[in-house]
């Protein structure tokens, strides 16, 4: 009895901080951050594509990097600690509360919003490291020090493998995201002038796919290191960007997929607007 007078306070009170505005502003804070990351990111891929990449990986290690080297970066930096630590937050009281989509209370709605608390709780805690030590490997460097890990382990080698599979899924599920506009179900459309609206449109279509391809090449080349034995093969965000360019169409495949890129960052930042970031109702 006690118990489960305990067990439905704690759940009272994790829906009144999910519910509570400043918890809806500090998710939206979090959408904020992740859109200067992907413009940043997007603006150092594209200078990589036009030859004026000037050693900087496009990455979030280039862009933390990007952002600390100019006046006021270390308060920029704390900044965006703050709004990816609020993304894993929202990710997790999604997965505990729902969505506010339909069939947002669905376990696969959960399910996506867990990986996603995930997801930024592994760039919070990256972003925190940089911001206290300013020292940040590049992603190609953590993907293959993850692969090699991996695949030293008994079975590690099919687990690279489920990994790639996984991206390569997550990115074409982008795609269908973007392509078939299911994200304007996430967006608070009632709320936007008809010109804005098609405005926000076609950012989150050109962005969702850019995002969507990137990581299908990233998921690609954890499946070569499986298929080769080789950890050396696989990529992060700064190689799977930089491969590219060694494609026929050259380094413009490149530039248009970085744009693509500064285009989501751009979408996120509309996110922070009018993404519906309040918790379900019981």
């Amino acid at each position: 009895m006690t118990a489960n007078v305990a067990r439905n306070g704690t759940g009272g009170l994790g829906r009144q901080t999910a519910g509570h505005p400043w918890f809806h502003r500090l998710s939206r804070a979090g959408l904020a951050a992740r859109g200067v990351l992907y413009l940043l990111v997007g603006w150092l891929a594209v200078r990589v594509g036009m030859g004026h990449g000037g050693g900087k990986e496009a990455d979030k290690g280039g862009a933390l990097q990007e952002i600390a080297g100019r006046p006021g970066g270390t308060v920029v930096l704390w900044l965006l600690v703050i709004g990816l630590a609020g993304l894993a937050l929202w990710g997790f009281s999604e997965a505990r509360y729902g969505q506010p989509v339909p069939d947002g209370h669905k376990a696969r709605k959960r399910l996506a919003a867990f990986g996603r608390g995930l997801v930024y709780s592994v760039a919070f805690a990256g972003t925190l490291a940089f911001v206290l030590s300013h020292k940040q490997s590049s992603s190609d460097q953590e993907s293959r020090s993850f692969t090699a890990r991996a695949m030293s382990e008994p079975g590690g080698r099919w687990l690279v493998l489920a990994v790639g599979i996984g991206v390569v899924a997550w990115g074409l599920h982008q795609i269908w995201h973007g392509a078939g506009r299911n994200f304007r179900e996430e967006l608070k459309t009632f709320g936007m002038d008809q010109r804005v609206q098609r405005a926000v449109e076609v950012l989150g279509v050109v962005g969702h796919i850019a995002r969507g391809i990137v990581a299908i090449g990233f998921g690609v080349f954890l499946g070569y290191a499986f298929v080769t034995f080789d950890a050396g093969k696989a990529k992060g965000l700064d190689g799977t960007l930089r491969e590219l360019a060694s494609t026929p169409a050259g380094p413009w495949l490149l530039v248009a997929v970085a744009l693509g890129l500064v285009v989501f960052g751009a979408y996120s930042l509309c996110e922070a607007r009018w993404r519906k970031v309040e918790a379900v109702r019981a």
